[in-house]
């Protein structure tokens, strides 16, 4: 696949590279660490973030946290429930901090405030971030493909923009939920893409 992206127009929009997912000892990491390790999630993000930074590209870190109790959280099914349950993302603790490889850049990057369901965009800046930098194409990477790159992948479609997934650069907590979810439904959606082809894309 060959296409071109404007590292002024270009967004790389990183969610959740938390301890929690990342790293061992993190309370969901055995439930992701196949898939990451399938298609070497965590060193293709970490490539593919110092290269889009160094040629001008936006990148922008998109955690979710809580306070101590989780009381933001209202659902009493589904992911957020089990969150709250399993008191996951807890603001200043371990399972709450970027993974060292994907630490923002204070300097360059950007970190979105207020996320605390799925989708990017529902309850942050992101969107106002994007626009303020004049940026069209939107590139994902993160965690969970089938969750909350799925969300923040359909409303940024619906919002106009240029959206790309990363399918070397996103996991879920089966190797078969993450590729059925490009195989199905992704492409209605975005571009689906890998690391090296939007390393190369960036002029």
């Amino acid at each position: 696949m060959t296409f071109k992206l404007k590292p002024a127009e270009t967004a790389l929009v990183l969610i959740e590279y938390q301890n929690e997912f990342t790293t061992e000892g993190g309370k969901l990491h055995d439930a992701v660490k196949d898939c990451m390790t399938s298609n070497n999630m965590l060193e293709n993000s970490s490539r593919v973030m110092s290269d889009l930074r160094d040629k001008g590209c936006l990148v922008v870190h998109v955690p979710i946290m809580f306070e101590k109790g989780h009381r933001e959280i209202g659902a009493t099914v589904g992911i957020l429930a089990g969150i709250q349950a399993g008191g996951s993302f807890e603001s200043g603790t371990f399972g709450a901090e970027f993974h060292p490889s994907m630490t923002p850049d204070p300097e360059k990057d950007m970190v979105v405030k207020g996320k605390l369901g799925l989708c990017g965009f529902f309850s942050t800046n992101l969107d106002f971030i994007l626009r303020q930098k004049g940026i069209q194409n939107v590139i994902l990477g993160g965690f969970l493909t089938n969750c909350c790159i799925e969300s923040t992948m359909r409303t940024a479609y619906e919002h106009g923009y240029n959206v790309y997934t990363l399918k070397d650069c996103t996991a879920a907590t089966s190797v078969e939920a993450h590729a059925s979810s490009f195989e199905h439904s992704f492409g209605m959606f975005s571009t689906i893409t890998n690391a090296d082809e939007v390393r190369a894309a960036v002029e």
